[in-house]
């Protein structure tokens, strides 16, 4: 079983990011610059290919590395992520428990200590799977590419609508009829040390996004969604003097999508 790390990253000069990273395996790293380039390098450990592209898009940056690989399991990662010792081993012991699991969602540790975490192996269907991000995410390539499961190159950092492509990305999986499942076990920390690329708060922009995102991924019950989500995230109120200013912007979305019109700011 031969596993990759796919990480999309940014104005990197050289391929130091692999051993900051501790990568122990194989992986591809696809740096969003403004030249051209290719490197490879063959370590004891794996071999590394870094691709240097003048683009951008986070998940431009996942579809050029998931095209380029040639491994069993693919594991998403930022390049802001440290990986820990063995995960190589927690990553084959958990598709060789789990041998219905084309997709396996991990528990990510970070520095603050409030990330989600999985207290026990459970299946991920339509009303969980947003509670995670790609950076815990792991899949047998095969079963994704046979598909045509890619990235949406609308979404995340670097295009238009910063977030979401995630979400997409794991709704695709999904209605592929992919078998998701979560498992406790962890593979990495996340290291904040360095501010968001996109992220700026849970501005009017944020909360519009998500609508967007909630009537691609939904759109039949996107509105139910969006109250859903209104209502169990106190953290976006905060900003906008109440529950129904986000439901309304959130509402907003889904009429972008519906009207095809041009977005509101």
């Amino acid at each position: 079983m031969k596993i990759e790390v796919l990480v999309p990253t940014m104005h990197r000069k050289d391929m130091q990011i692999a051993e900051k990273m501790n990568l122990q395996t194989d992986a591809i790293i696809i740096n969003q610059t403004d030249t051209h380039g290719y490197e490879v390098k063959e370590t004891d450990k794996g071999r590394i290919r870094f691709y240097s592209f003048a683009e951008r898009g986070v998940g431009l940056s996942r579809n050029s590395a998931l095209m380029r690989s040639d491994a069993d399991i693919c594991v998403l990662a930022d390049d802001d992520m440290v990986f820990h010792d063995g995960y190589e081993e927690t990553v084959r012991k958990a598709f060789e428990d789990h041998p219905e699991a084309d997709v396996i969602i991990f528990n990510l540790d970070s520095t603050d200590g409030e990330r989600r975490s999985n207290e026990k192996a459970f299946r991920v269907g339509l009303f969980n799977y947003m509670n995670y991000g790609a950076a815990r995410v792991a899949f047998r390539r095969k079963a994704v590419t046979f598909r045509g499961v890619s990235f949406n190159l609308n979404f995340g950092g670097g295009t238009e609508f910063q977030c979401g492509e995630d979400t997409l990305f794991l709704r695709d999986c999904l209605k592929a009829g992919l078998c998701m499942v979560a498992v406790p076990q962890s593979l990495a920390v996340l290291v904040d040390d360095r501010p968001s690329t996109w992220f700026k708060g849970y501005t009017e922009k944020y909360l519009i996004d998500k609508g967007i995102v909630m009537k691609l991924a939904h759109p039949v019950l996107a509105e139910l969604f969006c109250l859903y989500l209104t209502l169990t995230h106190p953290e976006y109120a905060k900003e906008h003097g109440g529950r129904k200013k986000v439901f309304e912007l959130m509402w907003q979305g889904t009429r972008f999508v519906k009207n095809r019109k041009e977005c509101p700011r």
